[in-house]
């Protein structure tokens, strides 16, 4: 018969886990738009940033609205009905006003959650009505890889 004695075992404290919020993987210096933009002014901004997609804010910094890349292929489609290459259609004609938002302090993985629920690439951050922050599909598929497993 064997015995084993381990002698007297030290627990370390658990430490607590901070959640991983949205607020942490959001970008906070937006390319914004207005209602009265043209969309060849949002085509060349969009191309110029490489982005997919802005929000469209009113003269008071309000959340009006979204527009994309997807808006904009509207606007070309028409053109080619009217054989022209200047798209002058306004941003508040063409951008989605039913605005899906999220909160700045729900976690990432709620947010990735609501990605795959609705389909799209990028939600508005509101804090108290206010736009703090855009956070798309790819900055949460960059978020998890720099994350240890210890913290999910």
């Amino acid at each position: 018969m064997v015995k084993s004695f381990q002698g007297v075992r030290v627990v370390e404290p658990k430490t607590r886990i901070q959640p991983i919020l949205v607020k942490d993987h959001m970008s906070t210096k937006l390319v914004t738009f207005r209602p009265e933009h043209t969309i060849d002014q949002v085509m060349e901004e969009l191309t110029k940033k490489r982005i997919s997609g802005a929000p469209v804010v009113d003269a008071s910094g309000a959340l009006v609205g979204i527009i994309s890349e997807v808006d904009c292929l509207k606007e070309i489609i028409k053109g080619k009905y009217t054989n022209t290459v200047r798209f002058p259609a306004k941003v508040e004609e063409l951008m989605t006003k039913d605005v899906i938002t999220l909160s700045p302090d729900i976690s990432l993985f709620d947010a990735a959650q609501k990605f795959l629920d609705y389909q799209i690439r990028r939600f508005p951050v509101l804090k108290d009505g206010k736009l703090v922050g855009q956070i798309s599909l790819s900055d949460v598929i960059r978020a998890f890889p720099t994350l240890k497993h210890t913290t999910w």
